[in-house]
Parts: C-alpha cells; structure tokens; sequence
C-alpha cells in the first residue's frame, strides 16, 4: 500500500490546530444527528403527519445504514485516500442534510435519512484515521483526548440544540444547519489537511458485502426487536442472518489477501478488549439518553428545550474532564484512567436508576448526571485510544472503522436490550400510564444500563488492564518505524 504518513505528520506540525479543528468539527457534526432526533421527532411526526412506524424509520434508516457501511467506509479510506473520502462523506452528508431539511413527506425524509447514513459512515471512521495520520507520541495523545471529549458531548450536546431548534425555529433548521457547515469543512479539508496516498491492489469486494450486509442484518434485526419484541420473526431473521453473514465475513478475511476488515487487529487483546467494552459503554449511554429523555418529559414535564438544558451540568463537566485528561495522562497509566472511567459512569447510572415519579431534578436526576459526565470525561479518550494501539498506517482507517463499529453496534445492541427491560418494568400499583408508570420502565432501563456498564468494567479490568500492563507481547515486527513511539505511549 502506498501511503504518506510522514507527509501527513510534517503537514500536522505546521498547522496542528487548524487539522485537530477540522477533524473534530465533521466529526461533531455527524454525533450531534444522532441525538438532535430525539427530541426532533414530535416535531417531524406532527409535521409531516406520519404513522408510528414510518416515524421509527426515520431514525432506524440512518441506524442501519450508518452501521452498516462503517467497515466498508473505513477501509475505502485505506485504499482510495484519507482525505479525498473524508470531503466525499462530508459531502453526501451534506446534501443529505438538505434533502431531510426540505422533505416534504415521509417517504422523503426515510429516504435522505438513509442517504446521511453513507456520509455518517464515511466521515466518522475517516476522521479517526486522519489522527492517526496527521499526528504523533503527545500530538496524537492529545488528538485523542480531543476527539473523546468530542465523542463524550456530542449526545448531551445534541439533545440541546435539536431542543432549542425545534423550540425557537424549526425542526428543519437542526438538518439545515449541517449544510454550510459540511461545505466550509470541505473547503478547509482540501486546504489544509494532507493526501494519505491510494492503496495498491484489488479492492475486498466480497469482504464489503459480507460486512455491509452482514452488520446491515445485525442492526436490522436489533431495530426490529426493539420495536417488535426479540422473537418477532423480522428479528430472528436479521439476527441470524447477519450471524451466518458475519462468520462467512471471519472465513473470507482469513484467506484474502486484502482484507476489509484484518484480523490481525483482534489479535492485541487491549484492542480487542476495547472493541467490547465501547459496545457495552455506549449501549449503557445511549440507553441513559433515550430514557432520561423520557423521564424528563413525562415525568417530570419538562418541554424539549427544558429537556436539553437538563442534560447540561454533564455536558460541562465531562468536556472539563475530557480536556484535562491529557494532562493526567503523564500523572496516571491509560488504564488507570479509563478503569476509574468506567467504575464513575457505573457508579452515577445506578444512582440514576433508582428514578422515581415523585424525584426532583437536582437529586434524582443532575447529582448522579455529574458523576456519569465525569466518568465518560474519563474514560473515552484512554478507550479510543485502546482501539487504536499499535495499528499500523496502512490499517489505521481499518481500526478506526471496528471503534466506530463497536460504538454504533452498541448503541443499537444496547437500546434494543433496555427497551425490552423497560417494557418488562411493572408500574407501582400496576398503573398503565402517568408518571409513576413512566418512572417505573426508565429505572428498569437505567438498571440495564448499569448491568451493561459493571460488564464494561469487567472487560476492562479482565482485558484491557493486563494487556497494557505487557506491551512486548504484540510483535514489534506488525509495527512500522512511525509507530514504534505508540507502544509505550
């Protein structure tokens, strides 16, 4: 493979800030479509007029294509060019963006949703790739903490934009936005950030439709089993579809001579830990979000503006904690940092959990918020980084594509798993409705989170942490000369 990583550090030591803001502004972007839903959809559904289930696709549409093409789109990078596919995803992003900004029915938005999707899977892989390449020893352990607290507020972040939006404008207004900003970062991309190189040889093709087709089926038969229960028919289908397609995807890539998705990433135990613990982490988080949502609404009748606001004490603290985690970094090992993380966020999502119809905010809710914003402040830079270590260049977009996998799969895995616990949840007296019932589904959901997070902590503490702990049992031969500095890093 023919790539240019020195060129790429040289540009980055010239203009460091103005490559890190780029990077981080797409990749703010495409995090901040995935909660502006939340509290965009009365709004479209009102609207556009659509039907419980036409709703659903609106976002189930970007889940699965988003999930996906993720591989796909990463390993593009690796053969086609970094930053010639970043503009390109920003691009379909953007006009996507526009198209669900203008629908004017709900097969239009299904549709655009869709189409955001492909950029979403694009820009997200890429943009870890592009660290990767631009950056190296603290530069990138700085880039890094950056790109966590970017990933850590984007959610929180979201849920208040689309809620001020949607308040004072439109709901439209939280899609349109995504348009100059796509433009301008395609314009700085060309500017300012560096060419990787193209690949040489035969593109994976059988590989890609494996994994498209193979995650797309996972993610379909999550969706289906959030909203129809985990033995509807469309469930078991997409679920075992995608496990036959997923292991013909581990046959296929232990033969070919240019895999998609290499399994030699899976052979460093911390990345391999990594990769598992971001899936239950995030399917714990975007359970947090969706059903606190709920509760704050419903339950404690708050507006979606209000909503929004209420998730701010943690979007400030975990972006504090975030930007000081460079700094502890040369105090503390990774580990240490990402076990505390992880046992913080575990530790205000159980307090959370025990929600009630008659809580306040400040205790019930904001208190244990503070201690989840700390813990993901914590935690998601020494996990991204985990996903990433010791990966060659030429594999970097490959890496970057399984954190991102694991992240998107988590969220879907994990929100289909706590609806389920939330619809099991019986109301005190049995009430079938009111902020009492309310209460009672989104403390089982948050008790799920919970499970989900002390199995997070297990990884970390069984994987992760041991496999830091001796770095010289990773070959230092699967490690180029540019790389070397990473494995003590």
């Amino acid at each position: 493979m023919r790539t240019n990583p020195a060129g790429a550090a040289k540009q980055a030591a010239a203009r460091p800030n103005a490559i890190l803001a780029i990077i981080l502004i797409s990749y703010f972007m495409i995090l901040l479509d995935n909660s502006v839903i939340f509290t965009a959809l009365p709004s479209i559904r009102a609207d556009l007029e659509l039907s419980p289930g036409v709703l659903s696709w609106v976002q189930d549409a970007y889940t699965l294509v988003f999930g996906g093409l993720l591989l796909l789109g990463a390993r593009a990078g690796d053969l086609l060019g970094r930053r010639r596919l970043f503009a390109a995803g920003l691009a379909i992003f953007g006009v996507a963006s526009l198209l669900i900004g203008l629908a004017p029915t709900g097969w239009w938005i299904v549709a655009a949703r869709a189409l955001q999707g492909i950029g979403a899977a694009i820009v997200a892989p890429t943009s870890l790739a592009l660290i990767t390449a631009h950056f190296r020893g603290r530069e990138r352990a700085r880039a890094v903490a950056w790109y966590g607290a970017t990933a850590g507020i984007g959610a929180s972040l979201g849920l208040l934009v689309g809620g001020a939006l949607a308040a004072w404008i439109s709901w439209r207004a939280a899609f349109l936005v995504n348009v100059p900003i796509a433009v301008a970062m395609i314009v700085a991309a060309r500017r300012v950030l560096a060419e990787t190189g193209r690949g040489r040889g035969r593109f994976d093709a059988l590989g890609a439709v494996y994994a498209t087709l193979g995650m797309g089926a996972v993610v379909f038969g999550i969706v289906s089993a959030a909203e129809y229960g985990w033995t509807a028919p469309a469930a078991l289908a997409g679920l075992a579809t995608g496990v036959l397609l997923l292991a013909a995807l581990v046959r296929h890539e232990a033969r070919a001579e240019q895999p998609i998705m290499p399994l030699r990433l899976f052979r460093d135990r911390e990345r391999s830990g990594a990769y598992a613990a971001r899936m239950l982490y995030m399917g714990a988080m975007l359970g947090f979000f969706y059903f606190t949502t709920q509760y704050l609404q419903d339950a404690l009748g708050f507006d979606p503006l209000q909503a929004g606001l209420g998730f701010l004490p943690m979007t400030v603290v975990n972006f504090a904690v975030a930007m000081a985690v460079p700094r502890l970094s040369d105090r503390l090992p990774h580990a240490a940092l990402l076990t505390a993380g992880v046992a913080v966020t575990t530790a205000g999502m159980a307090w959370l959990s025990q929600v009630g119809a008659g809580g306040g905010y400040l205790t019930a809710v904001a208190l244990p918020m503070l201690l989840i914003g700390v813990g993901q402040g914590l935690a998601f830079a020494p996990l991204t980084s985990a996903g990433i270590a010791r990966v060659e260049s030429a594999d970097a977009g490959a890496a970057s594509g399984l954190v991102n996998t694991a992240h998107q799969l988590g969220m879907a895995l994990g929100l289909g798993i706590l609806i389920a616990a939330a619809a099991s949840a019986a109301p005190p007296g049995g009430t079938a409705s009111g902020a009492a019932a309310v209460a009672a589904h989104v403390s089982a959901a948050l008790t799920g989170s919970t499970v989900l997070l002390v199995l997070a902590l297990l990884v970390v503490l069984l994987v992760v942490v041991p496999a830091r702990r001796t770095p010289a049992a990773v070959p230092v031969t699967s490690i180029n000369d540019s790389e070397r500095e990473e494995v003590t890093a």
